[in-house]
């Protein structure tokens, strides 16, 4: 009789009267002791303010409902489905809501649904994935910085494929500890075209020059990465970079340099099919012309391998010797041997060149290193 009674009052009553109705209806269905049938009826009353025509009786249910875990399921999709002021708290915060509820939501919302979604206290496994798959970089932005998302590797890939060439998305994946360096490598990449497509330092430096720049930059990250990968990753990112035609020879030459031996085994692994025991013995003891019959099965001209096969042979020569951590000594070893030879092709040359860079970078760093622990000295 109460509830009947009620539900005759809305009819007549202003909409701020409702509203206080609806906040008390619901405080009530929640707090109070009811015997079945009594609930039973709360619900019919509050389902029937669903249709109010106030915008503020349905926040009033919404803004004591949001976070109760007793909330009447049907009552709460409803009101999740409402306008944004209604639906923000219920998506953000409801209990009640199931994984595909949210996905629903996410799927059928705005941004700003997508939003609150992704904000939830805690984001499943599979909310995760449906939002990297549909959500745009604002959203996903939110997701990252949620600690309560449970992000799996997959999606982690999905969202740096798709929004990768966001600066504040590469951020905040690059932050993760983790990221597999695949992904790292595919973030480095989106960075160096950021660097070539800059107005601004495409006008400074020119196009030509700034291609270069940016190749050698990621290059020159990708081979940092490869010091922090082994085993099965090292596998994947080796077939990763084969399949984005990265294995190129003077990024080989360049992780060579760098002395990531094992990188580089695996690339000529990837690239030649040959198996990996006789890949490798063939590079860690195999004769000259051994070395050089495996590095023109890959591909590489003549007018290049014996400069491989002569950086394959410095580098085992220090590895054995008492210098053996000293491996960036391969780049200026080469430039010493080659760089007065009158017979280079102009291929060739143009390694030797890339080789020469790397030498003064690393003379650069070497003298900067110098400079701090002079001054770290002299505090």
């Amino acid at each position: 009789m109460i509830v009947a009674a009620f539900l005759r009052w809305v009819e007549t009553a202003k909409a701020q009267e409702r509203a206080k109705a609806a906040n008390a209806l619901a405080r009530a269905y929640l707090k109070s002791e009811m015997s079945p049938e009594e609930r039973h009826k709360a619900q019919v009353a509050m389902t029937y303010l669903l249709d109010d025509p106030s915008p503020q009786v349905r926040l009033a249910l919404a803004e004591v409902l949001a976070a109760e875990p007793r909330a009447p399921r049907g009552l709460m999709v409803s009101l999740a489905e409402d306008q944004p002021e209604i639906a923000s708290s219920v998506i953000l915060l409801s209990p009640v809501l199931t994984d595909a509820d949210l996905v629903d939501i996410a799927g059928r919302g705005t941004v700003e649904t997508r939003a609150l979604v992704a904000a939830r206290g805690t984001v499943s496994v599979g909310v995760a994935a449906a939002l990297a798959e549909i959500g745009d970089a604002c959203e996903l932005e939110v997701l990252l910085e949620n600690p309560g998302a449970r992000l799996t590797p997959f999606t982690l890939k999905r969202i740096a494929e798709r929004h990768g060439r966001s600066e504040r998305i590469r951020a905040l994946l690059l932050e993760r500890d983790d990221l597999s360096a695949g992904l790292r490598q595919l973030l480095v990449q989106f960075v160096a075209e950021a660097l070539s497509g800059s107005g601004l330092v495409l006008g400074a430096i020119g196009s030509r020059r700034i291609e270069r720049i940016a190749r050698e930059a990621s290059d020159s990250a990708t081979v940092a990465l490869l010091s922090d990968v082994h085993g099965d990753e090292l596998r994947r990112l080796t077939e990763q970079l084969r399949t984005a035609g990265r294995l190129t020879p003077a990024f080989l030459m360049h992780a060579l340099c760098a002395g990531r031996t094992d990188f580089f085994a695996a690339a000529i692994e990837a690239i030649s099919g040959l198996d990996e025991r006789r890949v490798r013995a063939i590079l860690a003891t195999g004769r000259l012309h051994a070395v050089r019959a495996l590095l023109e099965a890959t591909g590489l001209s003549r007018e290049i391998s014996p400069l491989f096969v002569d950086a394959i042979m410095q580098w085992r020569s220090l590895i054995e010797s008492a210098n053996g951590l000293d491996l960036d000594n391969i780049a200026h070893r080469l430039i010493a041997r080659h760089r007065e030879q009158t017979d280079l092709s102009d291929t060739a040359r143009a390694l030797l060149d890339m080789v020469e860079r790397l030498a003064i970078a690393e003379e650069r760093r070497l003298a900067r290193d110098y400079a701090s622990g002079l001054a770290l000295a002299a505090a």
